[in-house]
């Protein structure tokens, strides 16, 4: 009688043990919409993508808010499993292993709509690029900037930059088209007073990372791989992202 009552026990605490130690502890940085964001619905686009892909994979997920940098190197460290979103550098992927594609973004020049601009070179020669504080520039503008024939501005955001364009004081500055138009949506603007460029200045992939250095972390990157497939296939992952594009174009 004593084995029958403990078995049940045992079992529970057990599969209780197997829980947590499917639990992933996740972390990403605030204000980086509509990707991430503590007062976004969901988190943001790639939280829920990504919290719904460990789901499909079997995982429980914890999610921290840090600052960006405090962040990547607390995960480093131990502190946590993952985080994300990231673009792919040299440096990064010495230390991280990166997961399959998260979202793609397509780069375009914003300007004036009097006085457009495309991602010819020799045309943006002399101009000033508004850079949000901590933005990286596309590849294809760097020699332009390290020669100094093109002048950087880097204020706190994208929205920012939309107005300093409207003003006159800086040129154009670079995102994704949905970036782009949430940040003119934002800044109160009629997205007629600016130009969006037809030709792209370059793309970039965001992905989940893990520390390469973390126990089980190539074997946590295929199970979050595998989830991922699962929501393309079952139109989950269209749904998200359609759902928070809807948002973010539409939000004040």
């Amino acid at each position: 009688m004593m084995i029958r009552l403990l078995l049940p026990l045992a079992t529970g605490l057990l599969f209780g043990s197997l829980a947590n130690a499917a639990s992933i502890r996740l972390v990403t940085g605030d204000e980086y919409a509509p990707f991430t964001g503590q007062n976004l619905p969901n988190g943001g686009m790639l939280t829920e993508l990504v919290q719904q892909a460990l789901q499909q994979a079997g995982h429980q997920t914890s999610l921290t808010w840090l600052p960006w940098k405090r962040g990547y190197q607390a995960t480093l460290k131990g502190q946590f499993d993952a985080t994300y979103p990231y673009l792919p550098t040299t440096e990064r992927q010495a230390d991280y292993l990166f997961s399959a594609v998260l979202y793609e973004t397509t780069q375009r020049l914003f300007s004036r709509a009097g006085q457009p601009l495309e991602p010819d070179l020799h045309q943006l020669v002399g101009k000033r690029i508004c850079l949000p504080l901590g933005w990286q520039p596309p590849p294809r503008l760097a020699p332009l900037l390290a020669a100094g024939k093109l002048q950087r501005h880097e204020p706190q955001d994208l929205t920012t930059c939309a107005r300093l364009i409207d003003l006159g004081r800086d040129d154009f500055f670079v995102a994704d088209s949905l970036l782009g138009e949430r940040a003119i949506h934002r800044s109160g603007l009629a997205v007629e007073r600016f130009s969006e460029s037809k030709g792209v200045v370059g793309s970039n992939s965001l992905h989940f990372l893990v520390p390469r250095n973390r126990p089980g972390a190539q074997q946590l990157i295929e199970e979050f791989d595998k989830g991922l497939r699962l929501l393309q296939e079952n139109g989950e992952y269209a749904r998200i992202l359609r759902t928070h594009r809807q948002h973010a174009l539409n939000a004040d």
